[in-house]
């Protein structure tokens, strides 16, 4: 999890401006955490802390959490409807996921079984 979020945070330079230098510095003063390392934080957070339990458990705190940790970071560059559904306080089931995965690859991540209302 660390590897990931350190790439992220090393690629966020490069992500729309590409090197061919084998020799690229790892981090530079624009380097940041992007809505990858914000998600990978969630996702952690989420596994440690439902530890052993249920996938509907654990969907439910994944989703929590990544809305919880993506509102704090709103300006880390999620997608347009990505934006919404962490403002959103409905948990979207699988059925509905097809929704937000139609113009935004970002979505992509495990839901709870059934629709309910986190607390915002």
């Amino acid at each position: 999890m660390l590897g990931a979020i350190f790439g992220d945070i090393v690629g966020s330079v490069y992500e729309f401006n590409n090197t061919h230098d084998p020799d690229f510095p790892l981090l530079t003063r624009w380097s940041r955490p992007t809505d990858g390392s914000i998600m990978s934080l969630a996702v952690a957070k989420a596994l440690i802390e439902t530890a052993g339990q249920s996938d509907a458990v654990i969907g439910t705190a994944l989703v929590h959490c990544m809305q919880t940790l993506g509102r704090q970071y709103p300006n880390c560059g999620y997608g347009s409807m990505f934006r919404q559904w962490l403002r959103s306080t409905t948990i979207i089931t699988a059925a509905t996921a097809a929704l937000y995965n139609k113009d935004e690859e970002e979505t992509s991540c495990l839901f709870a079984s059934s629709e309910t209302t986190l607390p915002k």
